[in-house]
């Protein structure tokens, strides 16, 4: 066991030149959705080789044991996914409400068996709701605060409580299955969100930095589940988003939010920022703005000769105010999931004949058709 034990260790060890980088764990589940979901956004067919494997990888690795979770939700059945390859005590609300969601749009080679994976992994997701009504990441019901305060507790996050991320991304995923506001579990994951909204119109991001990943996951949800786009609440969460764009015509923000309340929002722009707040602007309202043709721009920009985007910050958060991580394929998927959702809208503006007034000098014209393909 014990040599086991070190060997993996050892596995998570990246030899990079002159210095080493440790991995807190592998990612295959989450980072297999988050390029599922980019690649359908952006046109690859459901029956596509790649998306028809990957729904294989899904079905063959959710998970049908009984985990830590279950002492909260004993009668609940088992249908998750964790995180890394196998997790059987630990499968995660995130990736599984992100896995379900793919699903619903990828084509397979047996759809009663697709259709068996999805309807065990929303049950469970939605079995996972806590008496709040937010969603946590793998547990319910794990919100008392002075746990984190034990010797143990090296970085103060014992419990798992609710966080807007989560709540927003199982509404995406009930919307992906057809739900509507009225619906119970999504009922009262929207009352969360409204009354869990900062004064200023932003959500708190509890696994990615921060106030940004927090409010484009939230806005997601809430345009997914069709929640109407114009309510004053909506509003302020976009307002907010466009208050924070930089010069440069990105966003970014610096994990001392997660610390001090004037860094929210605010830091030097990054790739994966930039496509959150872009996300998150396009969900929030139906008009294409002038800040969100800057924030493209941006991004065209900067693309590399590679298809991808350069970036060396660290964007997500593992124990907020003590670990942070950097997500390697972050910089890609997501500004491809932006750009794919704004060609989309386009698209949509287009067939409706709707006037983009944002879009009428020549640059930003140039721009849109390369954006467009």
């Amino acid at each position: 066991m014990i040599r086991k034990a070190i060997e993996a260790s050892r596995e998570l060890v990246w030899e990079m030149g002159d210095k080493a980088l440790y991995m807190p764990c592998v990612s295959p589940n989450w980072n297999t959705a988050l390029v599922c979901k980019a690649l359908l956004a952006s046109g690859v067919h459901g029956d596509h080789p790649a998306l028809l494997a990957a729904t294989r990888w899904f079905i063959d690795h959710q998970v049908f044991v009984k985990g830590d979770w279950s002492v909260k939700r004993p009668d609940l059945k088992p249908g998750g996914w964790p995180f890394e390859f196998y997790n059987n005590t630990y499968p995660d609300v995130d990736d599984s409400a992100v896995i379900v969601g793919v699903l619903a749009s990828t084509g397979s080679l047996d759809d009663i068996v697709k259709a068996r994976a999805i309807a065990a992994g929303a049950n469970w997701v939605n079995g996972m709701q806590s008496k709040d009504g937010g969603f946590a990441a793998f547990d319910t019901d794990t919100d008392s605060k002075w746990l984190n305060q034990l010797p143990l507790a090296d970085v103060e996050a014992v419990t798992d409580p609710s966080c807007p991320d989560l709540t927003g991304r199982v509404l995406e995923m009930l919307g992906a299955l057809g739900h509507t506001p009225d619906d119970p579990v999504a009922s009262r994951a929207i009352a969360w969100l409204q009354r869990n909204q900062s004064p200023e119109g932003s959500w708190w991001g509890r696994w990615g930095v921060n106030h940004i990943y927090g409010t484009f996951s939230a806005l997601l949800g809430l345009r997914a589940i069709g929640v109407d786009l114009r309510e004053p609440w909506i509003r302020r969460a976009v307002s907010w988003l466009k208050s924070k764009q930089n010069q440069d015509g990105g966003w970014g923000e610096s994990c001392l939010s997660d610390r001090d309340s004037a860094w929210r929002g605010r830091g030097d722009s990054t790739a994966s920022q930039t496509a959150w707040a872009l996300i998150g602007l396009i969900a929030g309202e139906e008009e294409i703005s002038e800040n969100v043709v800057r924030g493209v721009r941006w991004l065209l920009d900067r693309q590399n000769s590679a298809g991808s985007w350069d970036e060396t910050a660290f964007t997500g958060n593992g124990f907020p105010n003590h670990f942070y991580m950097r997500y390697y394929l972050y910089p890609h998927y997501f500004p491809l999931l932006a750009l794919a959702n704004f060609r989309a809208r386009l698209e949509k503006l287009e067939e409706d004949r709707i006037p983009i007034a944002s879009l009428k000098n020549g640059a930003t014209i140039r721009m849109r058709r390369a954006a467009t393909g």
